[in-house]
């Protein structure tokens, strides 16, 4: 529940109009052009070897489930899933009898490195609670690698690629950005190659509690009053640069706001709005038709049930908690169905976490939602169950292409759990991120440790 975004350098001149990877640059007609993404990932993958995996329960994260099956790990990619597969001699070969194996969990609501461990005052660097309309930050510039809380997501949850989003103090909270959990010493080096970016939104009681004394908006109505102007503003913005794209003459003046606005109105970035009640979900689907964006998914959302069959027609997805509730008004009217009954309703339902300790345990919360729709009398797979944590968030993150599910070809973001991963009782065994094993439970070398824990205290520890 953490609420909006920390600053940005103005070398985030970043108009989404172009695929440059620079600053601003002139095209051959002396056309001005803004740098879509002027800090590109510098991502690498870690070495690995060949592996493969067999006796092993798989869980293929697109509802498919194949018994005492195989998977086949090389260069960076899944080369082979199924009961049985072809590998080279001399991979490493893991007995899995009696384990399951997923696809990496994907976390799409997180805030890690933005309001890492310790949480202290110097370490809150998630909300510009400056101003409710703050679009112009971005939620990479506040994420510190070192923060703990990314070894312990992937040793103790198994987490693989999880989205950095800016809190919700602000209807605009800046841009997200999408990781790779692997140990870096700068944020583009965790960047996901190619993930879009995301803005964040927020509806509800936050905004309003935060800036109800300082100016306001105080209202739900002003929430909704200060959001459509925003857009309005956004939409002017983005009529003067396509004419000056079409007909040349003097640039406009750049907005970093607008820029990333813009961006969201061109389809480039995606929206990821915290939201809980029904009926603003439902005010902010007819805001979003009126300004021309789609919502890609609303966070939270502990009201979806209510208006699933809305959100399935739309395309939306609600990424939610099995069953917190009640820590405000606007989470009072939950229930422990959410999840699966937006799912049988026929729309995209994500397991989400928002928390550093949920993060390691979002495997157990799905298991907690897929009881919950069992004593519903919904009849509900652990294989299907497991599209809440593999393939939805993905599609939501617009990542789906490259990871999400065990398939031959995406990358080798892959857990090997020493049980059934609904169970409490289980845990992560093995851990690859694109195919490099980044964390072995047998082996004390292979626990990541980020450089601000190194020489305390509980060094390395992943109970």
């Amino acid at each position: 529940m953490k609420q909006g975004l920390i600053g940005v350098s103005l070398a985030a001149l970043a108009l989404t109009g172009c695929a440059t990877t620079g600053g601003n640059e002139k095209d051959d007609g002396e056309r001005i052009r803004i740098a879509s993404d002027p800090f590109p990932s510098t991502y690498q993958r870690y070495g690995g070897t060949p592996v493969v995996i067999t006796g092993v329960t798989i869980l293929d994260g697109e509802g498919g489930r194949i018994n005492n099956g195989q998977v086949y790990l090389a260069d960076g990619k899944i080369q082979a899933v199924g009961q049985t597969v072809a590998a080279p001699a001399g991979a490493q070969v893991i007995d899995g009898t009696g384990k399951y194996v997923t696809p990496g969990i994907i976390d799409v609501h997180s805030h890690l490195g933005d309001y890492p461990s310790p949480g202290v005052e110097a370490h809150e660097d998630g909300n510009e609670a400056t101003g409710p309309a703050r679009p112009e930050v971005w939620a990479e510039h506040s994420v510190w690698p070192q923060d703990p809380g990314f070894s312990r997501a992937l040793a103790n949850g198994g987490v693989t690629s999880l989205q950095i989003l800016p809190g919700s103090a602000n209807l605009f909270g800046g841009r997200s950005v999408t990781l790779k959990n692997v140990p870096a010493r700068t944020m583009q080096g965790m960047k996901f190659p190619g993930a879009p970016y995301g803005l964040k939104m927020a509806c509800g009681e936050n905004p309003k509690r935060v800036y109800g004394d300082k100016g306001g908006p105080s209202t739900r109505m002003g929430n909704i009053a200060v959001t459509r102007q925003t857009w309005i503003n956004a939409k002017a913005y983005k009529r003067k640069w396509d004419a000056y794209e079409r007909d040349g003459g003097d640039a406009p003046e750049q907005d970093l706001a607008m820029d990333t606005l813009k961006g969201v109105l061109e389809g480039k970035i995606l929206v990821h709005n915290h939201c809980y009640r029904a009926d603003e979900m439902a005010n902010m689907v007819d805001l979003s038709k009126e300004a021309g964006y789609k919502i890609t998914a609303f966070h939270h959302a502990v009201e979806s049930y209510k208006i699933a069959d809305i959100l399935a027609r739309e395309g939306i997805c609600s990424a939610m908690w099995a069953d917190w509730y009640g820590f405000k008004m606007e989470a009072y009217d939950a229930i422990r169905e959410n999840i699966p009954f937006v799912d049988r309703a026929g729309a995209c339902a994500i397991v989400h976490s928002d928390d550093a300790n949920g993060i390691q345990r979002l495997n157990q919360e799905a298991a907690k939602a897929m009881a919950a729709g069992r004593r519903a009398g919904l009849q509900i797979t652990e294989e299907y169950a497991w599209r809440w944590l593999g393939m939805n968030p993905a599609k939501a993150l617009g990542i789906f292409d490259q990871t999400g599910s065990l398939k031959a070809g995406k990358n080798a973001d892959v857990v090997l759990w020493n049980g059934n991963p609904f169970s409490t009782y289980t845990r992560p065994e093995r851990v690859w991120v694109d195919g490099a094993l980044m964390y072995d439970a047998n082996n004390p070398r292979m626990r990541p440790v980020s450089d601000f824990e190194l020489g305390q205290p509980g060094e390395g520890d992943v109970k």
